[in-house]
């Protein structure tokens, strides 16, 4: 006859080994990444501490240099300097003027000119904050090819926006259309 398996303890038998092993190496797992974890926010604070003496640094050379800076308008602006620092900016416009290449101009117009456009005309202008624009009389036989040119200008790295100041229709001395127009120059130094 077939005994049946009767376990008369107050606490039957488990297998609690695996579990508990599991439970030791996860811990152990555990304790090593809040190690990694404490090791990563020391040396973040401590980077965080010479980022700000850094910044400090830097923001007491910056007040330096301010008032370094107001000192000497100060002195620019005396009354008795005042005709020196008008002929400086006044030089400084013209050098930048000059600085502008007529080289580099036609090179660029070369690149964006349809071939049946003529540009008639061209006068460079520095504006405020040294922006160049370029006042232009241009003619072509029909006005496809201006509207091409327009269009390729506003489209190119050098040129920028275009505005159209007036047209002329053909007449009996000049057999093309003119246009007189404006552009933004960016030229590259």
């Amino acid at each position: 006859m077939i005994q049946p398996a009767i376990n008369l303890a107050s606490q039957p038998f488990r297998r609690d080994r695996p579990v508990l092993a599991a439970a030791a190496l996860l811990s152990g797992v555990l304790l090593v990444v809040l190690v990694m974890l404490v090791s990563i926010e020391i040396t973040e604070r401590s980077q965080l501490s010479d980022t700000r003496a850094t910044i400090s640094r830097l923001e007491r050379q910056l007040r330096g240099l301010a008032s370094e800076q107001a000192e000497l308008e100060n002195v620019l602006r005396r009354p008795e300097n005042a005709e020196v620092l008008e002929r400086s900016l006044f030089l400084n416009t013209l050098l930048y003027r000059k600085g502008i290449s007529w080289t580099r101009i036609f090179a660029d117009l070369e690149k964006i000119v349809p071939y049946n456009v003529r540009v008639i005309s061209i006068q460079p202008q520095v504006y405020e904050r040294n922006r160049i624009y370029l006042n232009m009389m241009v003619g072509a036989e029909a006005t496809e090819p201006v509207v091409d040119l327009l269009m390729k200008l506003e489209g190119s790295d050098a040129f920028g926006a275009t505005s159209i100041h007036s047209s002329l229709p053909p007449s009996q001395t000049e057999p093309l259309y003119r246009y007189r127009l404006s552009v933004s120059y960016a030229q590259k130094f």
